[in-house]
């Protein structure tokens, strides 16, 4: 039996995802017509991504499930046109980018790089030799696939590292938070704060100006997560008081983030251009496989999202 699948994920991807999703569907035993031009009522799964063609779902009565090429989901999943199983994208190529880029940006804080890579002036300064990892305790707030990995890679390098979530986990070698009181206590430790949470009502501006008042003063923040968890003013309040000594951030509320925008020119920040992680057509092309044959044979999807959480 032949399974129809949608590819929705916007013409300039197609090129990158033909090949490999062809190859996986195949390899995964799956025999499917892929293509992007499939009538509504024909079509058994919808690959999808933020931005799509494809914004009323309701034609699609015969579809049995939606599968986001990307991690995050907020672009789609209050759409009230769709009423299918969604699940997000988790693959090793996304967490493997998304560990790299957090544990070499908390190296260059914990190390003070820019010092000799931004200010090489004749002077020796041999004065500013960092602490030990030991002693520069790491905050990571999301303990979700992103969060617990990169918590792994920094506690393997000896930083202590604790981890905060909405709800109890229990990770070996992260101190785990929770709640409110959880969050207080995870800010007010964390030298370096990494911000890897989903983006949801509860979630946006949890960076405000009242929690970045109980970070350590001179505290780093790092934010490849997503960009209205950060209350833009708030920061740059913070980081002209000193209170924050510096920001590396890779997501924001607007992108591209536009030329006028402060974040640019202000001396205490970094900008990359959401290049954090992204997904790898390959990897995710294989989970995206996994899930059609999961739902052909009649077994549960990966990395269904909770519609009540927003993830």
């Amino acid at each position: 039996m032949t399974v129809n699948v949608l590819f929705a994920g916007g013409a300039d991807r197609w090129p990158q995802y033909e090949e490999p999703l062809r190859a996986a569907l195949d390899e995964a035993g799956v025999t499917a017509r892929l293509a992007q031009d499939i009538p509504p009522d024909q079509v058994d799964y919808i690959v999808y991504s933020p931005g799509s063609w494809l914004q009323d779902f309701t034609p699609y009565t015969r579809a049995r499930a939606v599968l986001n090429l990307w991690a995050g989901v907020e672009n789609i999943v209050d759409n009230p046109t769709l009423h299918l199983p969604l699940a997000r994208m988790v693959d090793e190529g996304l967490t493997q980018g998304m560990v790299e880029w957090v544990t070499g940006h908390v190296l260059r804080h914990h190390l003070g790089l820019d010092t000799h890579v931004l200010h090489q002036d004749g002077v020796w300064r041999n004065d500013q030799v960092p602490p030990l990892a030991h002693d520069r305790p790491v905050t990571i707030l999301g303990l979700g696939a992103l969060g617990r990995a990169c918590g792994a890679a920094l506690a393997a390098l000896g930083f202590p590292v604790t981890g905060w979530s909405r709800t109890p986990r229990d990770i070996a070698r992260l101190t785990c938070r929770h709640g409110a009181d959880g969050l207080r206590g995870a800010l007010e430790t964390g030298r370096i704060v990494v911000l890897l949470l989903p983006r949801t009502a509860e979630t946006e501006n949890i960076i405000d100006a009242e929690t970045l008042a109980l970070m350590p003063h001179g505290a780093v923040i790092v934010n490849p997560g997503r960009g209205p968890l950060v209350d833009d003013d708030a920061l740059l309040a913070a980081l002209d008081t000193g209170q924050i000594g510096h920001a590396t951030l890779d997501v924001f509320r607007e992108e591209p983030l536009p030329p006028e925008h402060p974040f640019w020119a202000h001396p205490q920040v970094t900008v990359t251009p959401h290049i954090a992680s992204e997904t790898r057509p390959a990897s995710a092309a294989r989970v995206i496989a996994e899930n059609v044959r999961r739902g052909e044979a009649g077994e549960a999807l990966l990395h269904l999202v909770d519609r009540d959480r927003g993830y």
